[in-house]
């Protein structure tokens, strides 16, 4: 084992450091232990050392999977110019090419090799690495761009799903995957595919906080637009757009304009693409005009802006695209140009996707897109959160930090909104909720019987628009969760109960004055609202059943103030202005029995769940049976049905119908009047073995709940 002062001696003698970045000397000392790894830093900190440095200290070859023959080139240039032993095989060199390398790497020179997982994998390469294990010795296999394995990755290949035959081949030998970009879900998915054992998993913060972000709306001159961007940078830059046509075309017309410009995408020719690049990491060149065939690992630290012309397919791609720029540490920016009509030219490309669920996924991926470029948010706060981290905004290096727009209250709006996903029971995503909540007569809404919902039409003073700007703020900022499946499936979090609960208040940007209230009155929560469209469907069955307008029976000022205080009594509701002793007596208990049996349905949890409750909760609320939910967590049912009877202790949405049959429960409730509920053994020993502890236990938690209320 390298003590701490040699490694710093190797890091020096090879590469020219004198320390470490954050996170790398861990990450080789790990390695240096033969173990699997799972290394995520973002583009700029360093993670190529970290099997690199490796692999010079411990005996034998490291074989490197790399997707691309710009980025082997590029990293193995780079360590030859290190003086280190390095070489790639790929289709780019001539038969007595590769017979001259394999030599080298037979005579042991060689201790990097780099290859495409195509050849790694095929059938005449494979008897080479057979020979190559017994008479050098492979010290371990590094997959560089690990995201490249899984599916849900912006850049999945489906050749990378086949190197999960290292592991069967070659069990002793570790591995190490490695990538700049990765969500949880593809950080699961590498872990499974490559078959990681016991890794030693490092994610480094995906903040840049040297890259300033901006997004401009892409005008009618759009490249006019981008040659004036072009023209107030310094330095070298990357502008990439969706097609080729367009990558030859922007990059004849900067040309014709002055700008030292040449193009990069894959219907080049392969000396040509290799020509461009190099003119461009040596400043031959300002620009690069590119689809996304390039840049994947190529090591020029100095780009100082980055434009998408066209709109990126997903956040992924969009963040390791942009995060070229300033790898160096120093200032660049990040420009996205934005049009909606962009969006037509990535649905056609999805559309040739011949698998449904991919065509799903990266639906929901382009909506991900639309919600960063249309965000009012920090920049960042949205970037890093698809990540999974949590950042608190205002980077002040960011076009929305930098010139923020208004900022609102719009806490009630967010209680309607969040209240309606728990009142759909959190199995619909945001277009169906802004429907609810707008009143829409769609048949799916009356379907699932929403338009009975307490929440239907109590929004309808907010234009889709609003409601959508909400709904992206309340993503972005952490405050409701969606499922990643490609179904966008709204879930209620921790956060979200805290905005129902009144305990947080909800501040968003907005890019245009809020519509006007749908009365004058100012509520005091959103439960007013929602209160005072249930009264007013009251008033309605009563005025029909009269044949009388609603406004005979209550003016809206009425209602407004029943919705308000909420009063309990008769003598409490003979207080609102327009009840008269006629009215008292008519309406009355009528009117306060809707208010009554809404206040009881608002009381929210307290104390709120914990993370393995709202677990179990979100599988009850998605149809789920006990030994279903116990299945899934990997629980017994017994634990399952403690997280039950706890949040229904909490007053969470559980239905004890559903869990014991109602004439098994009044047994329990009178065993529980007549001798306490104390003891679920004495309960049970006075009712019998008829009864289970799971089914007393749970009337128990019910009738606490009532006793508090």
């Amino acid at each position: 084992m390298y003590q701490l002062h040699s490694l710093e001696e190797a890091l020096k003698h090879f590469f020219g450091y004198d320390t470490f970045r954050p996170g790398q000397q861990q990450i080789v000392e790990e390695a240096l232990q033969n173990r699997d790894l799972l290394i995520i830093m973002p583009t700029g900190g360093g993670k190529s050392l970290c099997f690199q440095l490796p692999a010079l200290l411990k005996p034998g070859l490291t074989v490197v999977v790399s997707p691309l023959i710009a980025l082997m080139q590029d990293q193995v240039c780079a360590l030859q110019d290190n003086g280190i032993g390095a070489t790639f095989l790929n289709s780019s060199l001539s038969y007595e090419q590769v017979r001259s390398r394999e030599a080298a790497i037979l005579d042991g020179k060689i201790k990097l090799l780099y290859v495409a997982p195509e050849r790694l994998l095929g059938e005449r390469f494979l008897p080479f690495l057979e020979t190559l294990r017994s008479r050098i010795g492979i010290s371990a296999f590094a997959i560089d761009e690990a995201h490249c394995v899984s599916e849900w990755g912006h850049d999945f290949r489906p050749e990378y799903r086949q190197l999960r035959q290292l592991r069967q081949r070659y069990p002793d030998i570790p591995i190490l995957a490695l990538t700049a970009t990765a969500t949880k879900r593809v950080q699961q998915d590498i872990l499974q595919q490559l078959t990681l054992r016991s890794p030693g998993i490092h994610i480094a913060s995906f903040n840049r906080p040297n890259l300033y972000y901006d997004v401009q709306p892409k005008q009618r001159q759009s490249y006019n637009q981008l040659l004036k961007q072009i023209r107030s940078q310094n330095g070298s830059g990357i502008v990439y757009c969706l097609s080729r046509r367009k990558v030859d075309e922007v990059a004849s017309r900067l040309q014709q304009d002055g700008i030292d410009a040449l193009p990069y995408h894959a219907g080049m020719n392969d000396a040509d693409r290799a020509d461009n690049q190099t003119r461009f990491t040596r400043d031959d060149v300002q620009v690069m005009v590119a689809t996304i065939a390039f840049g994947m690992g190529i090591n020029k630290p100095d780009v100082r802006f980055v434009i998408h012309y066209d709109l990126p397919r997903n956040l992924e791609s969009y963040y390791q695209e942009s995060g070229r720029a300033g790898r160096d540490g120093e200032l660049a920016n990040c420009t996205l140009l934005f049009s909606a009509a962009d969006i037509r030219t990535i649905d056609y490309l999805i559309e040739q996707k011949p698998n449904p669920k991919e065509q799903r996924v990266a639906r929901q991926q382009l909506r991900q897109v639309l919600d960063y470029a249309e965000g009012t948010d920090c920049r960042r706060t949205i970037q890093l959160r698809y990540f999974g981290e949590r950042f608190q905004g205002n980077c002040g290096n960011c076009d929305n930090c930098r010139s923020p727009k208004p900022v609102e209250d719009w806490t009630i709006e967010a209680q309607k909104f969040l209240s309606c996903v728990a009142r759909c029971q959190e199995r619909f995503g945001a277009t169906h909720i802004i429907d609810v909540l707008r009143g829409s007569k769609k048949q799916k809404i009356e379907q699932y019987g929403h338009h009975l919902l307490s929440t239907y039409g109590i929004g309808q003073d907010k234009s889709i628009d609003a409601w959508k700007m909400l709904v992206r703020s309340l993503l972005h900022q952490g405050l409701v969760d969606e499922t990643t499946d490609g179904y966008r499936v709204l879930k209620l979090n921790k956060l979200s109960w805290e905005v129902l609960r009144k305990q947080r208040s909800v501040h968003i940007a907005v890019t245009q004055a809020p519509a006007a209230k749908a009365f004058d009155i100012n509520p005091r929560s959103a439960e007013a609202e929602i209160l005072f469209e249930r009264l007013r469907k009251l008033r309605k069955q009563i005025a029909d059943a009269q044949s009388v307008p609603p406004y005979v029976v209550f003016a809206d000022s009425s209602l407004k103030l029943m919705a308000q205080q909420q009063p309990q009594t008769l003598e409490e509701f003979a207080q609102i202005s327009g009840v008269g002793t006629h009215k008292l007596t008519q309406y009355g208990d009528k009117f306060l029995s809707e208010i009554r049996g809404f206040c009881q349905e608002q009381q929210l949890p307290v104390p709120l769940p914990s993370d393995t409750q709202m677990a179990t909760l979100q599988l009850y609320q998605q149809g789920l049976n006990i030994e279903e939910i116990a299945q899934k967590r990997g629980f017994t049912t017994s634990t399952i049905i403690t997280h039950l009877s706890e949040l229904i202790e909490m007053k969470q949405p559980i239905d004890l119908n559903q869990l014991v049959l109602p004439e098994q429960q009044k047994p329990i409730l009178k065993a529980i009047q007549t001798i306490g509920a104390d003891s679920l053994k004495n309960l049970r020993e006075h009712l019998g073995e008829s009864y289970s502890y799971e089914d007393i236990r749970l009337v128990r938690a019910w009738w606490r709940r009532e006793r508090d209320c």
